[in-house]
């Protein structure tokens, strides 16, 4: 095991869970230099001990440590926790890398990774969760959204139509169509709808909110082909135009 004390006390902590010595080293060594506390291990049981004494600002981990499934360890921190969550794939293993995204992962980073591009994805993850616990504290506090006849009930995750049937919704458009609603008749850029919705992978999903947007006003449009509730802003992002009724306690 290998444990880094950053310059301050407050600096964000990383586990990083690999069990390739150098690439512990390499990883404890970069990050110190820019400020974060680091405890680098190589096994699943290391890595529950640490979380159990000294609690983390996100996990980077391997999916391929010697003799564990990292896919499962991943899935079982997503259960868990809501810790951010960096895999570390070979390049050639994609099926792993969307298995792990779909089990919750927040992003990825093929080896060999450079440092530096390391560092720049652990801070906009760092970022994202940040922004992202602010937004849950204020919905924390929602019972249901309602406009043009609609109510999303945010506790339950249930949207109903104006003639009382209810809709399902998938998890990325519960997300995409809360961030609309806690933000209505302004404009948000695909980035922000990234970061507010939590979408994973935003850089290799770039299209992922114009899928998830459509998927929304086939559903709540009464013509998806001309829609005026979810508009487009070019060269901007979308707006939610319609008055949005909050409903709290």
């Amino acid at each position: 095991m290998l444990e880094s004390t950053a310059a301050s006390p407050n600096a964000p902590h990383v586990v990083a869970v690999d069990d390739d010595l150098s690439v512990r080293q390499l990883i404890t060594s970069y990050l110190l230099d820019h400020d974060f506390r680091v405890t680098a291990v190589a096994s699943e049981k290391e890595m529950r001990a640490v979380l159990g004494r000294d609690p983390a600002d996100l996990v980077l981990l391997d999916l391929r440590l010697g003799g564990e499934n990292g896919l499962q360890i991943a899935r079982s921190l997503r259960e868990q926790t809501k810790l951010p969550i960096i895999i570390l794939t070979a390049l050639r293993d994609e099926a792993d890398r969307v298995m792990g995204l779909e089990l919750g992962a927040d992003d990825y980073l093929t080896k060999p990774f450079s440092p530096r591009e390391l560092l720049a994805r652990i801070r906009a993850l760092l970022r994202r969760a940040k922004m992202h616990e602010t937004v849950a504290e204020v919905v924390a506090h929602v019972r249901a959204y309602r406009f043009e006849g609609w109510e999303l009930n945010v506790r339950l995750r249930r949207l109903r139509a104006p003639g009382g049937e209810s809709l399902t919704l998938r998890n990325a458009e519960f997300n995409l169509l809360l961030a609309f609603l806690a933000a209505p008749q302004r404009v948000l850029t695909r980035e922000r709808l990234l970061e507010l919705s939590r979408l994973h992978n935003a850089e290799v999903y770039d299209r992922s909110v114009d899928v998830l947007v459509g998927r929304i006003r086939r559903k709540i449009e009464p013509d998806p082909q001309n829609p005026r509730m979810i508009v487009t802003e070019r060269g901007a992002g979308y707006m939610f135009t319609p008055g949005v009724e909050t409903l709290r306690g």
